[in-house]
């Protein structure tokens, strides 16, 4: 039996190989954490020994059940691929398709595929597909960032303990960025609390510790027997360091010119405890918006005028972003009076205008008059301004208090309150104090005692 020559069956494999699917691979280069404001170039690679058919790109959005189509080549209407290759000689090439976004922006943030055809090279009716995909990670630097105190404005508290919280609130970052707190210029180490449920409304921390009544509670009567040794002196105890223990409310009757500036015993710690938590939510436009918080006892004695400074990390920013706050009692309120020469019936409007220093917390004002009540009938008046309408003649003379207070500190003052007659305001039968006046009384009496004798008469 003869056997085939070496060149036929050369022709033969050849013609085999020609039948043969066409060859494609599909890869897109991975791409590093970009910032907003970044210009990106998406590559996709392919291999193939096939003729190009056509090239698209898509945006993958809502869990991939939407592809949106950002770029398309089409060989059928283009002619830059008409010398790629000869369809009737194998070999495999190597193509790179890119797309450019000259701004990336949050919405950019996401998968993208790049899908390649070509046609088979068995028939030009069928068309071979193969895809790569690769995801965009957008990232952007916070925009703002502020240090706010929690439960504001609050009363200033000299015996009893209170729990001080800020609160440091990052926006526009994405991811969440890294957030801790300073003390004059110091890391704090705080520790850590529990994230509150989800679903959870306002969360404030609970306070963690119970401490009995300080020794400057004590009556005199009862401290001085205990000096003496008459009686068992009242128990103290130094009290745990930590959050301060919410306690009923002890009122006390201490008088205006008797009002001691010594602090508790208790309050005297060198080193507070601070309790520290982060949490972050999702923003509609695809940032995050992170809150901290620093939670501690409050010494006014050593916490006024202290320094805190809330500062974030995060990868979109070449340095620490921070913002500060100066803890510090209100002191020299200034107050202004409109207008400045009050008459009978006007409005008067009593201002708190500023301080003569910076205040850290939002104090909380409050006006009262001294030895009365206030021209609406009311003990006190809660806010930077008191009005007083139609003022009467009465008001002439009298004296106002203004009390602004934070959690570090409480300062008064006073500013009084000269009416002036109003000429606008005609005379009539009664004056200011709704009373007849002397010499119209006695004539209205003699008239009528004459009336009467005319009659008898």
């Amino acid at each position: 039996m003869g056997t085939m020559s070496p060149l036929p069956l050369c022709l033969l494999l050849g013609h085999l190989r020609h039948l043969a699917l066409a060859y494609l691979t599909v890869s897109i280069e991975p791409l590093p954490p970009v910032v907003v404001g970044d210009a990106v170039t998406l590559k996709c690679n392919f291999k193939t020994d096939g003729k190009m058919r056509e090239i698209v790109w898509y945006r993958v959005t809502d869990g991939g059940t939407i592809k949106q189509k950002i770029f398309t080549f089409d060989a059928m209407f283009s002619t830059n691929f008409s010398q790629m290759e000869n369809y009737r000689k194998r070999e495999d090439l190597v193509y790179q398709s890119t797309v450019r976004l000259p701004e990336v922006r949050i919405s950019d943030n996401g998968p993208y595929e790049c899908h390649v055809g070509i046609y088979d090279r068995a028939t030009r009716e069928k068309v071979v597909l193969a895809s790569g995909n690769v995801f965009l990670n957008v990232m952007a630097p916070p925009t703002s960032i502020s240090v706010l105190a929690a439960d504001t404005p609050a009363p200033f508290s000299r015996y009893q303990a209170q729990n001080f919280t800020l609160v440091c609130v990052v926006s526009g970052g994405k991811p969440a960025p890294l957030v801790y707190f300073k003390r004059d210029g110091e890391p704090i180490e705080a520790t850590p609390l529990p994230e509150p449920p989800v679903g959870a409304g306002s969360w404030a921390p609970r306070n963690l510790l119970h401490r009995d009544l300080d020794d400057t509670k004590v009556p005199k009567s009862l401290a001085a027997d205990g000096e003496l040794g008459m009686g068992n002196p009242f128990p103290t105890a130094d009290p745990p360091r930590g959050l301060a223990a919410e306690r009923d409310s002890v009122t006390e009757s201490i008088p205006e010119t008797v009002v001691s500036r010594e602090f508790p015993r208790w309050v005297h710690m060198a080193e507070p405890i601070y309790y520290f938590r982060h949490t972050h939510a999702p923003v509609s436009d695809g940032t995050v918006e992170a809150r901290a918080t620093l939670t501690w006892t409050l010494n006014p004695q050593i916490d006024n005028e202290a320094l805190f400074s809330c500062e974030v990390k995060h990868p979109a920013l070449s340095m620490p972003m921070q913002s500060e706050v100066t803890l510090v009692a209100p002191k020299g309120p200034k107050i202004t009076m409109t207008p400045t020469r009050a008459h009978v019936g006007d409005t008067v409007r009593i201002l708190v205008q500023g301080f003569q220093n910076e205040v850290f917390p939002e104090p909380l004002f409050t006006w009262t008059r001294v030895g009365s009540r206030l021209l609406d009938g009311s003990a006190e008046h809660d806010g930077k301004e008191l009005v007083l309408e139609r003022v009467p003649a009465e008001l002439n003379g009298s004296m106002y208090r203004c009390t602004a207070q934070n959690p570090l500190g409480s300062t008064d003052t006073h500013t009084r309150l000269i009416v002036f007659e109003n000429p606008n305001i005609p005379r009539g039968p009664e004056d200011s104090n709704g009373s007849l006046p002397g010499h119209c009384g006695f004539r209205f009496v003699l008239a009528l005692t004459l009336t009467v004798i005319l009659e008898l008469t």
